[in-house]
Parts: structure tokens; C-alpha cells; sequence
């Protein structure tokens, strides 16, 4: 089991006011799933995502990620768990303009103190698997849309995470662009990478091979295709 999410509630607190988002979420996740969780506006999806990346934490409940409680650990490992464990792609690339996209591949591998000869390999390697061989030494304002979201799917992988989180990917893309990114999606799924995809379309979330309905904040429907 990859990923482990047991009665899982999540308050805001305004002013004086309690704002409950998420209510008793029981999700689990196993090795090699591509799991698409997908709802409307304003439902809770994001903020799942944001508690599943270790970005938040929930007012109660439990998050286990590969056999690990997350429950009161420190900034300091947390941080270290998201650079090692998990892969993040949002809706927009969110790529670094004075870099490269073989420097913005290999930035994550530097915040683990990986040498560099090492870094600017294993990011050549990931740019080439999605691609972009053609593409390293250019930089965001040199590419289009979709070749930036791949470029992010690579910064995404090239630690080998054992969860990939998608926040609406494409999102901010072309048809025929979305349509690339979601192949490679596939491709990435097929090889063993266990995904995780926030969305709020059908048509992304058929790509998976299990889609969870939530809304108001409570899963209300999940299976298999």
C-alpha cells in the first residue's frame, strides 16, 4: 500500500468561524494505481491533494505514506518526504525562466545533495523519456505549453517518487496538447508509477483506472473501469 488516508477531516478556521472542506475521507492507494479523483469547484479536491502531498495537515485522522504515519512529524521531514516520495504537477508548469529545462529537471536532485554529474544525467534521461531530447537547453519562454508540462512531468519523476501528483495538468493546454500529456500519463502508469490525478473532467478522469467522486467534501462514489 502506497498511501493510506483513514476518517480524514479538514477545518478552516475564519475568524471565529469553523469552515469544515473534507469530512471521514477513507482513501487507499496501492502500488501501481492510477487513481483519478474528480469533482466540481469548490468540493475538496484540491484540498485533498494538498493533505496527500504533505503540503497541509488535517484537523483529525490519518495519513500513512509507504508504511510511514505522517501524524506529528516535523517540517524537516515532511519536506524531505515531498522531495523524496512524492512527484508534483499542477496545472500550470511552474518552471524557473532563467533555467534550462535539463536545470529545472535536475533542481529537485540538488535540494537532495546529489552530485551533480549524477543530477544532470538522471535529468537528461527523464527529459529524453518524455520527449524532449531535442529540447535541454532551452528554456521556458522557448517551449510551448505542453512541452513545459512535460518538462514538469520530468522535475516530477526524476526522483523516482512512489506517488505522482496531478493537480488539473492540462488544464491550461490545447486539445491536442492535453491529449499528449495524458498519453505520457498513461505511459508512465503502464511502466509502474502510481499516479494520482485531481480533476474536475470526465474525459481526464476516464484515463484512470479508478475514478472517486467527491463533493461537498465527501467521497461519494469510487471503482473500477
Amino acid at each position: 500500500m502506497v498511501l493510506e488516508l483513514r476518517d480524514i477531516c479538514k477545518d478552516y478556521v475564519r475568524g471565529k468561524m469553523r469552515v469544515p472542506v473534507l469530512h471521514h475521507i477513507d482513501l487507499n492507494v496501492e502500488e501501481g494505481e492510477y487513481i483519478a479523483i474528480m469533482g466540481p469547484s469548490g468540493s475538496g479536491k484540491t484540498t485533498l491533494m494538498n493533505l496527500i502531498g504533505c503540503l497541509d495537515v488535517p484537523t483529525s485522522g490519518k495519513r500513512i505514506l509507504q508504511g510511514e504515519d505522517l501524524d506529528g512529524l516535523n517540517d524537516n521531514r515532511l519536506a524531505d518526504l515531498r522531495n523524496r516520495q512524492i512527484g508534483f504537477v499542477f496545472q500550470s508548469a511552474d518552471l524557473l525562466p532563467g533555467m534550462t529545462a535539463l536545470e529545472n529537471v535536475a533542481l529537485p536532485l540538488t535540494y537532495r545533495g546529489t552530485k551533480k554529474k549524477e543530477r544532470l544525467s538522471r535529468a537528461r534521461a527523464m527529459l529524453e523519456r518524455v520527449g524532449l531530447a531535442d529540447r535541454m537547453d532551452h528554456k521556458p519562454n522557448q517551449l510551448s505549453g505542453g512541452q513545459c508540462q512535460r518538462v514538469a512531468i520530468a522535475r516530477a519523476m526524476v526522483g523516482n517518487p512512489s506517488l505522482l501528483l496531478a493537480d488539473e495538468p492540462t488544464g491550461a493546454l490545447d486539445s491536442q496538447s492535453g491529449e499528449q500529456v495524458m498519453e505520457l500519463f498513461r505511459d508512465l502508469n503502464e511502466s509502474g508509477v502510481t499516479i494520482i490525478m485531481i480533476t474536475h473532467s470526465p474525459e481526464v478522469a476516464a484515463c484512470a483506472q479508478k475514478t472517486y467522486l467527491i463533493r461537498d467534501g465527501r467521497i461519494q462514489a469510487g471503482g473500477a473501469r
